[in-house]
């Protein structure tokens, strides 16, 4: 069995001397390739009349994508600006807390028992009581409060006496 090497190939494609016949033949020698149009046609074409409703409405069309983009854009602007406001305002917030923070410690140092005592002794001279500067009383009929009422009242003030009279 022999094998044709050139049976998957259709080498007659690639000839070229039959394709010069073949296209020459077909070919009509005198025929130009040339279209002529009229004039009417090629200025219809040159100067096309654009219909002015189509022109309005895709004018304003782009008028309003450009104006919602826009919108779209200040509106991200105006948002980055706020955030920027924000987390400088959290920024001076925290920095505030610190130094709250470190005042009260300062103002707790200071004020606790033994600074007040040891501040008493050394910038006063003061020293603590002893029991025979102490001086005990006794109070025979025990503790009350009073109060004393204002007896010459305003009239405002004697209708609003009136009123919560009423009330209680």
């Amino acid at each position: 069995m022999t094998y044709n090497k050139t049976a998957a190939y259709d080498l007659s494609l690639f000839d070229t001397s039959e394709k010069i016949e073949k296209k020459q033949d077909k070919k009509p020698k005198n025929k130009s390739k040339v279209v002529h149009m009229p004039e009417e046609a090629i200025n219809k074409i040159r100067y096309r009349k654009h219909n002015p409703l189509k022109v309005f409405f895709g004018t304003l069309g782009v008028c309003a994508a450009t104006a919602v983009i826009a919108a779209i854009i200040v509106g991200q602007v105006q948002l980055t600006e706020l955030n920027q406001k924000i987390i400088t305002a959290e920024n001076t917030l925290s920095n505030e807390k610190s130094v709250y923070t470190q005042t009260q410690m300062a103002v707790q140092s200071n004020l606790s028992t033994s600074g007040i005592q040891q501040y008493a002794e050394e910038q006063l001279g003061m020293t603590k009581a002893e029991n025979s500067q102490k001086e005990f009383i006794e109070l025979s009929q025990g503790d009350k409060a009073e109060v004393t009422a204002d007896s010459n009242g305003d009239f405002f003030s004697w209708i609003a006496k009136a009123v919560s009279g009423l009330w209680s």
